[in-house]
């Protein structure tokens, strides 16, 4: 029991700081009137009239008759897509008023497991964003379809949730779970035998006995919505709807929202989140608050916009009695904000610390040393050459028809499409008339010099080659180009940087950003690391991409749980199937 807190809710003894002369945001009682918040330490001692907490000492800050909220809270997100360390990051969102997230840190896991991910907490612990683990269901996240550098089983899993900030486990996947796996059923039981632990979903295109069946199984949210349909599913079962707003995928907007809005349905099992979150989306448009922005321009009312932000996000993980609301008890985490008719977050306090002021930065967080768990992640079996991207086509052959994976422009979900190719030398032949690439995944953490291989449409690249350590599930090379050669020059660049992105044009290097982090992310600020990538999609546009965020998309086409194809280290993926298949659909006479 803390006993100076209940002095200070009590009136025998100041607080140490005090937020007067705003407008309450009450999450709870769904109202909005006059008052302030008193803070002891890290915790919220009172809320409304609190002119009787301030004394010796109090630091006071004047609302000046704005709202008063509080703290963001991101109920799923992966800090990695924003290729910043988790520091750089830290500064990144509490700049926009998130005081706190929910991460499984999935992408450092994939590089180096368990270890690499607390090493990451253990960096995180140095800023004031607090940061609550979601434990990986599983690594690789694909089995038999990938190779990763990490792994979790039910025995790693087990230990990880015996971490005191781990909360859950993460990304179940409805397929799976469908499918009895056994191992991810163990940790889902393990997971719930623990008090306050949740089992999160990841449900896509799952209806009817299947999505009972998903509950039934413990699972209690889902972020992969896209239809109206969805949103019923989801909040009719029992299962937290977590609607989507992050760069490579703006759900909200698809009639998510909208459906939430005009049905009447409760909402307190409905929340926001970001998921993948680009660097530059984070620089030039914010992060909850953008999407706040967003939801307010489609009607949204202010409170449940907010309550989208705080108690619900909480609420999704059995949290609501320490996080996400300005009442006595709970964490320190306060925003003050405009209306949202030009909704702006103008002062954040993250644990009882102010951390921004007029929408200013006050916080700086050093670069601390890495462990070595998180370094130098990029190895080779075999050298790379041109050679090694070459796809032989069935001998005599002269034209042979392919499927040729196509992107959507506007989300990385793939299509199949067959195209006839010319083969050369034995070797078959890209076509960008045709808007045909190749693309290729390079193992590299060391473990078989796997490579596999397929065709990309939708890009429409010409005249290089694109190559990323980042490339979800299994953060393998990923490279797309229209000449062999160009392509090995770019993986051997990324594998020199110790990983990153990079462009290749007429067989030189013409941009390039390192991720030396488990080749993910890197130490840059925000600002710098923007800069850096606006620079790299440029030459992309210049080479005819009209992809907004060409290797965000790039780094989603050998994920082995979207819809319809992938490419991975192992090969041409069926993703319905589960199974890898030949691109070549035969020889043309």
């Amino acid at each position: 029991m803390n006993k100076e807190l209940l002095a200070v809710a009590k009136g025998l003894k100041p607080a140490d700081l005090v937020v007067t002369n705003g407008k309450i945001v009450n999450v709870y009682s769904g109202e909005i009137y006059d008052g302030g918040v008193a803070v002891c330490g890290d915790t919220i001692a009172a809320v409304g009239d609190v002119s009787y907490c301030i004394g010796e000492g109090t630091k006071i800050i004047d609302a000046e008759g704005k709202y008063i909220t509080p703290g963001f809270l991101d109920g799923h997100i992966h800090p990695e897509s924003s290729s910043l360390a988790m520091r750089p990051f830290a500064e990144g969102v509490l700049l926009h008023g998130t005081t706190g997230i929910m991460t499984d840190l999935h992408e450092v896991g994939v590089v180096a497991g368990l270890e690499g991910i607390e090493a990451c907490l253990k960096e995180a612990e140095g800023t004031d964003l607090k940061v609550y683990f979601i434990v990986p269901s599983h690594v690789p996240f694909a089995p038999n379809l990938e190779t990763s550098g990490g792994k979790f089983d039910p025995e790693i899993i087990r230990k990880a949730l015996q971490r005191q900030d781990a909360v859950g486990l993460s990304e179940c996947v409805g397929h799976y779970v469908l499918a009895e796996h056994p191992e991810l059923l163990e940790s889902i039981g393990d997971t719930l035998s623990m008090p306050g632990k949740t089992a999160q979903g990841h449900l896509p295109g799952i209806y009817g006995p299947n999505m009972a069946a998903c509950a039934a199984a413990g699972i209690t949210t889902c972020h992969e919505s896209f239809c109206e349909q969805d949103v019923y599913e989801r909040l009719r079962n029992g299962i937290h709807l977590q609607l989507r707003e992050g760069s490579a995928a703006r759900n909200m907007t698809l009639g998510l929202l909208q459906a939430v809005m005009k049905s009447g349905v409760d909402t307190a099992n409905v929340s926001i989140v970001t998921d993948d979150l680009h660097t530059c989306d984070l620089k030039d448009r914010g992060h909850l608050d953008d999407a706040l922005r967003t939801a307010f321009g489609q009607g949204l009312s202010f409170l449940k916009g907010i309550q989208f932000v705080t108690i619900n996000a909480a609420r999704a993980f059995q949290m609501e009695n320490k996080i996400g609301s300005l009442t006595p008890g709970r964490r320190a985490d306060i925003n003050i904000t405009t209306g949202a008719e030009d909704f702006k977050v103008l002062t954040t306090i993250a644990g009882g610390k102010q951390v921004t002021e007029n929408g200013q930065l006050i916080v700086h967080y050093e670069t601390p040393k890495h462990e070595p768990c998180l370094l130098n992640t990029v190895h080779f079996v075999n050298p790379i050459t041109a050679d090694s991207f070459k796809m032989k086509a069935p001998e005599g052959a002269k034209k042979v028809k392919v499927m040729c994976m196509d992107t959507l422009p506007y989300i990385p979900f793939t299509s199949r499409r067959d195209v006839e190719l010319n083969v050369v030398d034995g070797v078959i032949q890209c076509d960008t008339e045709q808007d045909v690439l190749y693309i290729a995944q390079v193992e590299r953490h060391g473990k078989n010099g796997n490579i596999g291989k397929a065709f990309m449409g939708g890009f429409h690249i010409k005249g290089g080659a694109l190559a990323s350590s980042v490339g979800h599930d299994n953060h393998n090379i990923i490279v797309m180009g229209d000449s062999f050669e160009d392509m090995a020059l770019a993986v051997n660049r990324v594998a020199e940087l110790g990983g990153g992105q990079v462009i290749v044009r007429d067989g030189k290097v013409a941009a390039e950003v390192a991720y030396p982090i488990c080749g993910l992310m890197s130490d840059l600020s925000l600002d710098e690391l923007a800069a850096q990538k606006k620079a790299l999609n440029a030459v992309a546009y210049e080479m005819g991409t009209p992809i907004q965020i060409p290797f965000m998309f790039l780094c989603f086409i050998c994920l082995a749980c979207i819809e319809a194809y992938a490419v991975t280290d192992k090969g041409f993926i069926d993703v319905e199937k589960g199974e890898i298949i030949d691109p070549i659909v035969g020889v043309v006479e």
